[in-house]
């Protein structure tokens, strides 16, 4: 039977993802990182030194939402700000030592997490999960 509950799901799904990941990297004694600063950290381990305005548009969220995670985990010692080699006027932001060092953390936490979302699902369903969850968000 149709509950038409998928908004209150989702929204529950989301605080139990965002839980984990803050315990699961405390765990590994890592504080004061939150699952915001997860997308531009994952970004920064596949490219390294990119804009806030790229930053923005890769993540899906707005420039100053991103300047003021930056601005944390820039805070915290993980990424740092410099300038473009190319373009004087472009300031990027870059993983510090401290931020490369988390990178194996992160993929253990995101192992984890993939294990709750998918596991026992087989692959089709696994499939099926992803295209109607991008489906739903491309109407947004």
């Amino acid at each position: 039977m149709l509950k038409y509950n998928a908004a209150s799901m989702i929204s529950k799904i989301r605080d139990s993802v965002n839980k984990m990941i803050v315990s699961e990297l405390e765990k590994n004694g890592v504080e004061g990182i939150v699952s915001s600063h997860g997308d531009i950290l994952s970004l920064l381990y596949r490219v390294d030194g990119i804009s806030v305005k790229v930053l923005a548009e890769k993540i899906h969220r707005t420039q100053p939402t991103v300047s003021v995670l930056v601005d944390k985990l820039e805070k915290l010692g993980y990424v740092e700000r410099r300038k473009s080699e190319e373009d004087s006027r472009v300031t990027l932001v870059a993983l510090t030592k401290k931020g490369q060092t988390l990178e194996p953390i992160f993929a253990k936490v995101s192992e984890e997490l993939n294990e709750l979302l998918y596991g026992g699902l087989t692959d089709d369903e696994k499939e099926l999960f992803e295209s109607l969850l991008e489906r739903v968000f491309q109407r947004f």
